[in-house]
């Protein structure tokens, strides 16, 4: 017997040499005004944008600080005429997009076409001073033009009283950017990001093709068209007015669209033919124009946009309304277009960016955008943002700076200047063609088909955001889709992931026992992950599921006569953060475990959690030092040594 008895005391001793434990160490304190600032710097300062005026003289400082404000200065002083060679090729690619797209948008919106026109000059000059993307096209957007225009219309007729209409509409433009700039002065950026990707490729897939069904009173030549948006309606009205329907409508339409989507197609399978999709609309509008002069068509059957006011911007600040009835509708609209806009150019702009490898700053890009409508709204415009098609346009013509938003807003102005009369003929069913073949661009099938493969409930919330615009409204479908991404979120914060762990054999390593099959549970030991902050939202649920996991324990013990319960070791390591709720739920917990005789044992909280628990924990028998571990092997080593010095009867297969 002593053989054995000297080699039992050997294991042992090796034990105790080889265990090595690392105290758990608190946090260094601070005071709760360095805690609040902290805690506001990571929520509105996370790029720090103040650090590169650290150790820099007054000069440079106020250097650095005007360049901020206004990005123009970065690169204008080194600017050079073979920058300016490459900017204005791709200004004018772009300008002979924005032409035919501002008329085309401004029809979307049941605005004048003269609007789409003068909200592609004065809106492109100021994102030049104050935009921070090299490649982003600015000027007016489809989902924009159409979430106004439908909006607006729900309590002002555009025929009836167009001057109220417009009126309202640059009304809506001066919230939307008011709402834009104070997103990014007061940086709260991280608002939009509640339109998450899944919702955004449902919503433009479900607007593009309301947009495109509305085009189809152009297309086909329709005079009595229904108002509402939604599927079910404008079908109706389509087949209810066969009647109206002109064959020579249809048969323009139907070749200029064939011809816009042709030349789309060309680009997209070789981008070094971009022109050709750049140029199609505008030579659409020309070629289209030329047939109806010619034929005089517009005496058989085809509507054209008749004749534009010839000249630059007039001011329209006078025409802004800040009181009245109307008040809360031009709020609400500019609110959702203003949302939906900055979202579309903050996305573009950082697309781009990310293929050229510099930085966009978001919140800038927001004040840029912002004080862009604003000025657009005293100055005939409606809302803009940078646009998906023109940016890409943009960047494949190789535009080197913002300077080819204003050579794009120069061509506008001779446009504007000396070129209206020559659009008088431009018939409306090319317009609609141009809005349908742009739109095309926004039904992602691909995105919409990777998103399902990864993350079925982000795919539902696609297809509520696509079945919604569709079947309900534009706003509503956008409103179902947040909701639903809300929801998933609450529903994340108040069912946190809970895993059981078990050990890896011949590792320190403990896993998730229902992901790795070959790690075991440790006898006397039960083992738990939280994943998620701990507070008032979850904890009635992780006490819930801890002493359900305790119980299922206990009873497969009992099934399979192991040793009982010792121990429950809780790893905090991804617990980031926890609220006074969240304290009692560890006080509860540890009282219910020791009714049962189990001891909770707590690892690697993190500074926050630990801080707040030895703080509330004034009794000291939370946060004893035998009962919180650096790492989950330390804590089971440890404890082990200690279940080796009880009787033996605690592992059931050993006689006393």
């Amino acid at each position: 017997m002593e053989p054995n008895i000297d080699a039992g005391s050997m294991h042992s001793h090796c034990l105790e040499i080889t265990m090595e434990l690392h105290k758990v160490v608190p946090p260094p304190p601070r005071s709760t005004l360095q805690k609040l600032k902290t805690r506001l710097k990571e929520t509105f300062f996370p790029d720090d944008p103040l650090r590169q005026f650290k150790g820099q003289s007054l000069k440079t400082k106020f250097i650095l600080g005007a360049q901020y404000i206004f990005p123009i200065l970065n690169w204008s002083p080194n600017y050079s005429l073979k920058l300016f060679k490459s900017d204005i090729v791709a200004g004018l690619t772009i300008a002979s997009l924005a032409i035919p797209q501002g008329i085309s948008y401004a029809n979307l919106a049941n605005l004048p076409p003269i609007v789409g026109l003068y909200s592609s000059f004065v809106p492109p000059l100021v994102y030049a001073v104050l935009g921070s993307s090299r490649d982003l096209a600015v000027g007016p957007v489809s989902i924009a033009s159409l979430v106004l225009g439908s909006m607006l219309m729900q309590e002002v007729s555009p025929n009836k009283d167009p001057l109220l209409f417009l009126e309202l509409a640059f009304t809506s433009t001066f919230f939307a950017g008011l709402f834009q700039a104070s997103l990014g002065f007061l940086r709260l950026g991280f608002i939009i990001d509640f339109l998450s990707k899944a919702t955004l490729i449902g919503f433009m897939a479900g607007a593009a093709i309301i947009v495109s069904l509305q085009q189809l009173k152009g297309l086909l030549g329709i005079t009595h068209f229904t108002k509402q948006m939604g599927l079910v309606p404008v079908l109706s009205s389509v087949f209810h007015n066969i009647k109206e329907w002109s064959w020579q409508t249809i048969v323009m339409g139907f070749c200029f669209l064939v011809l816009l989507l042709a030349a789309r197609h060309v680009s997209m399978r070789k981008p070094k033919l971009f022109w050709v999709s750049a140029g199609a609309p505008l030579v659409s509008v020309i070629l289209s124009t030329l047939l109806v002069f010619a034929f005089k068509a517009n005496h058989h059957g085809i509507s054209v946009i008749g004749k534009l006011q010839e000249g630059l911007n007039p001011p329209s600040w006078h025409m802004l309304h800040f009181h009245g009835s109307h008040l809360g509708l031009v709020m609400k609209t500019g609110l959702v277009t203003g949302i939906l806009s900055l979202t579309e150019g903050i996305a573009v702009g950082r697309t781009f960016a990310a293929l050229k490898d510099y930085r966009v700053d978001g919140n800038k890009e927001m004040i840029a955008i912002g004080l862009m409508n604003m000025v657009g709204s005293s100055t005939s415009c409606y809302v803009t943002t940078g646009a998906f098609s023109r940016s890409a346009v943009n960047h494949n013509a190789g535009a080197k700076t913002a300077a080819s938003n204003i050579v794009m807003s120069v061509t506008v102005m001779v446009t504007l200047l000396f070129l209206m009369p020559l659009f008088q003929y431009t018939p409306n069913v090319v317009l609609g063609a141009i809005i349908v073949s742009a739109v095309v661009g926004l039904i992602d099938i691909q995105s919409a088909y990777h998103i399902w493969k990864i993350d079925k409930f982000d795919f539902l919330v696609t297809l509520c955001a696509f079945l919604g615009v569709i079947f309900i409204s534009v706003q509503q479908g956008l409103a179902i889709a947040v909701g639903i991404s809300v929801f998933k979120i609450l529903l994340q914060i108040t069912r946190p992931k809970t895993l059981l762990l078990g050990k890896i054999p011949g590792t320190d390593i403990y896993r998730n026992l229902h992901h790795y099959k070959e790690a075991t549970t440790v006898p006397g030991f039960l083992i738990l992950s939280v994943e998620s902050p701990i507070n008032f939202a979850n904890i009635t649920y992780l006490n819930e599921r801890i002493l359900r996991w305790i119980e299922e324990h206990e009873t497969e013990e009992d099934i399979k006569k192991q040793s009982s319960l010792q121990y429950v070791i809780l790893d905090l390591s991804a617990v980031s953060s926890i609220d006074t709720s969240g304290i009692v739920l560890f006080k509860d917990l540890r009282k219910a475990m020791e009714k049962k005789g189990v001891e909770l044992i707590l690892v690697n909280p993190l500074g926050e959690v630990m801080e707040k628990l030895q703080k509330a924990d004034e009794a000291r028998d939370l946060m004893r030092p035998d009962n919180l571990y650096l790492t989950i092997g330390e804590a089971v080593s440890s404890l082990s040594l200690t279940m080796k010095g009880q009787p033996s009867t605690m592992y059931g297969t050993e006689g006393t």
